[in-house]
């Protein structure tokens, strides 16, 4: 039960939601900003849930 796939997927979503925000805010298009900036959330819930797996897993190695 590695957390490792989750904090990968949660830094893929973290910077695709980066580029979205930013696009968004250089070409104003709100609906791309918030796109982004949900995306840039759901990256940090993954990287959270990761490093969640990661704890429990250390914990049933004691």
């Amino acid at each position: 039960m590695s957390g490792l796939s989750d904090k990968v997927k949660g830094a893929v979503n973290k910077t695709k939601g980066e580029a979205k925000d930013q696009f968004g805010n250089a070409t104003d298009d709100h609906k791309l900003q918030a796109e982004g900036k949900i995306d840039k959330l759901k990256g940090e819930v993954q990287k959270e849930v990761g490093e969640l797996k990661d704890r429990f897993d250390r914990k049933d190695e004691r």
